[in-house]
């Protein structure tokens, strides 16, 4: 399988540099797939579970939003946050969860109608971190 150059940066660091087979990404008007010879393309990312795979063997990394390009140069993601899963803190990410419910009361309209979204974006990563197939 052809290989490609994938690029994930969070403002805090470099997470991933170097040579995949398959980048897996959930972009905000649906989730995508980017292989060797894909398309140019810029796509916003929504939160959620990206997956690279790389000889066979997945990693799974948490982004919480920004945006993906896909270049004759390789793939590059701005993400927002970038996590692996061994470096997630589950309990804070469940009180993160907690938080956002807490402030909906706060909100309306459109601003409620974006803090609904984000809050169910975020259900979606700890029902997804929940499944066995991600321990």
């Amino acid at each position: 399988m052809a290989t490609f150059h994938f690029d994930l940066v969070s403002p805090e660091k470099l997470a991933f540099s170097g040579e995949v087979d398959q980048v897996d990404i959930p972009g905000v008007e649906g989730d995508f797939g980017v292989l060797a010879g894909h398309a140019p393309v810029v796509a916003a990312i929504r939160p959620g579970i990206l997956t690279v795979t790389t000889g066979g063997t997945q990693q799974k990394i948490i982004v919480l939003g920004g945006l993906a390009e896909v270049s004759e140069k390789g793939l590059t993601v701005l993400a927002d946050v970038a996590t692996s899963l061994q470096e997630l803190d589950r309990a804070q990410f469940t009180d993160t969860i907690a938080s956002m419910e807490a402030k909906l009361a706060e909100k309306e309209g459109s601003e409620l109608d974006r803090a609904i979204e984000r809050l169910d974006h975020f259900k979606s990563i700890q029902s997804q971190l929940n499944t066995t197939a991600l321990h």
